[in-house]
């Protein structure tokens, strides 16, 4: 894990507290990330002599981008991406063109509506993309870490995700500084 992906996780999970919104963002981001390759998996390109389409080619540089802030946590991510394109694969051939674009529709709203209420209802703060809009990529690190965590690996994400606020002398909500080595920029 790197620092930059260390620093970008710490500032993730002031989002992401309750587990209620936890567990609406695994929901919506398997249905966003469904949603967006669906129609892309509609179209067809040739690459390298064999046969691809769209969506792989389209979730190519975002996956080596996972790779390259943690291994481990990009590789399962990988997986399960293979997993989701070969459902988009299948729903496309087992549907109109029509039907595809309903069920795309639909994925998109219910996956934007579990984030909407995961933040609204259960966290009461905005979502963490609208202060740094590059947390769009970071929602399935974070969920696959939280995978990784609750299966009882990588203590060392632990250590940055399941930070316990503290009181400080002021009376003001600080995190440990220790956990992650420098401090909190909202602090």
């Amino acid at each position: 894990m790197n620092s930059f992906f260390r620093r970008q996780l710490a500032d993730y999970v002031e989002y992401h507290r309750d587990p209620w919104n936890c567990a609406m963002h695994v929901l919506g981001i398997v249905l966003l990330f469904l949603g967006a390759v669906l129609p892309l998996s509609s179209l067809p390109v040739p690459a390298f002599g064999a046969q691809a389409n769209a969506a792989t080619i389209a979730v190519l540089p975002v996956l080596i981008y996972w790779l390259l802030l943690d291994a481990a946590l990009g590789t399962a991510i990988v997986g399960a991406a293979v997993l989701l394109l070969l459902a988009a694969a299948m729903i496309v051939n087992h549907t109109t063109a029509a039907g595809m674009w309903s069920i795309t529709a639909v994925l998109i709203m219910i996956g934007i509506a579990s984030q909407i209420v995961g933040h609204r209802v259960f966290e009461r703060r905005q979502p963490a993309l609208v202060d740094n809009p590059s947390h769009l990529l970071l929602g399935p690190m974070f969920v696959m870490a939280k995978l990784f965590i609750a299966l009882g690996f990588r203590r060392d994400l632990a250590a940055i995700i399941q930070q316990v606020p503290k009181i400080t002398p002021h009376g003001s909500l600080q995190y440990s500084e220790q956990l992650h080595g420098e401090p909190h920029p909202h602090t």
